[in-house]
């Protein structure tokens, strides 16, 4: 890193980086109607521009590692900014519901660089323990972003309509983009050439999936985070049609799970360096599971409201702070000549479990809670079964 930026000033700036991702597709949640009256668009078309940006960041998280393990981090970083930033301006001017969809594509393609690469980084600069500690304070934006992202959207639809989302996610990414210029420096010491060859890339892909600390560090997360996406793509469906907050409401009733998220983030900081990263992700997974059985037991008493399903929920986000990070800073710690490839792969089967799992709460969901919760617990409980199967085996001398 540049030797000017102060240790605060680097975290800061990486924080930042990784919120990018949710706050670009938060921000523009309230003014995804008057996106479709606009373009004549029917709702589930409206919605492609949110799916698009999905699909974009789950391709681009394959691409950049292998990449930057071969160029170094900094270059795709700028590079993805710079795409993300044209491609985010260019929304702004769409003259069809197609070309928004497709533009919304490519600048997910470009954004997803800040998720994967500043993992990445912070795996090159600081050993397991220390890097689990940064990655709970990152951990918080990315629970933030969310929660604050469509509140402040609603604000700026109100004052500048659709294409007001867009030219403040420029503004964010010109920003962004500038700090990792002045900011950033290489941190990849040991670049591999042979990093984008395919069959070198394949056999590096094929050692991490044998490797059985990197599978059991990776499920765990990726279960964990289905408990928590579970949520994020069931919520809206439960608080305002199930429960009857109103929609301009649901932000507010976020805020409270986003807080769970935060304040896990910030416990887990401190546990890692009394606890270490193992026994901190163990209480997780079980606060997780707990957190779901509660919930499950109340849905099957049929006590549904908003404090008996926030509450729950808010804990499940707490025990995800606890896992996330340490999970991902053990995963990523064997494999210091691809770090960049492991972030990727780690990325990938992250957010493919979560959109599967998410997928299966939209299909169950009725006139109760009960399938949330029951998905909930479900993901937690196999979260636990992973850590204890396959984590605690596999790094029993680090306990």
């Amino acid at each position: 890193m540049a030797k000017q930026a102060s240790f605060t000033t680097i975290v800061v700036l990486l924080t930042m980086l990784v919120a990018l991702a949710p706050t670009s597709t938060d921000l523009y949640l309230p003014s995804l109607p008057s996106i479709g009256v606009y373009f004549g668009a029917s709702v589930s078309q409206t919605q492609l521009t949110l799916s698009a940006f999905m699909v974009g960041l789950s391709l681009g998280t394959l691409f950049y590692g292998p990449v930057s393990d071969r160029f170094g981090r900094k270059p795709p970083m700028v590079i993805g900014l710079v795409v993300f930033t044209v491609a985010t301006l260019t929304c702004a001017f769409a003259d069809s519901i197609d070309r928004l969809i497709a533009l919304r594509f490519i600048s997910a393609v470009g954004g997803c660089a800040t998720g994967v690469l500043t993992r990445a980084m912070v795996r090159d600069m600081y050993g397991r323990e220390e890097a689990a500690r940064i990655f709970s304070y990152m951990g918080g934006a990315m629970a933030l972003a969310p929660a604050v992202a469509p509140i402040i959207g609603g604000v700026v639809h109100t004052a500048l309509g659709w294409h007001g989302q867009f030219y403040v996610l420029t503004g964010i990414g010109a920003a962004l983009t500038l700090a990792s210029l002045l900011i950033l420096s290489e941190t990849n010491k040991q670049m591999n050439p042979q990093a984008i060859d395919p069959s070198r890339l394949a056999r590096n892909i094929t050692h991490l999936l044998r490797h059985k600390g990197f599978i059991g560090f990776t499920f765990t997360t990726a279960f964990t985070y289905g408990g928590l996406f579970s949520f994020i793509s069931g919520g809206s469906f439960v608080v305002i049609d199930i429960l009857g907050v109103a929609p301009e409401n649901f932000g507010y009733c976020f805020i409270f799970v986003a807080i769970g998220f935060i304040s896990g983030s910030a416990v887990g900081a401190k546990l890692i360096r009394k606890l270490g990263i193992l026994k901190t992700m163990q209480l997780g997974v079980w606060i997780g599971l707990c957190a779901g059985l509660t919930g499950l037991t109340l849905a099957l008493l049929h006590i549904q409201n908003v404090v008996t399903v926030i509450g729950p929920v808010a804990f499940v986000f707490f025990a995800c702070a606890l896992v996330f990070p340490n999970a991902l800073a053990g995963a990523l710690a064997p494999f210091p000549d691809m770090a960049g490839t492991a972030s990727s792969v780690t990325g990938c089967i992250q957010m493919g479990a979560g959109a599967l799992i998410g997928a299966s709460v939209g299909k169950l969901l009725d006139n109760t809670t009960v399938p949330l919760f029951a998905v909930i617990t479900a993901t937690t409980l196999m979260a636990l079964l992973v850590y204890y199967g396959v984590v605690r085996r596999t790094q029993h001398e680090h306990l």
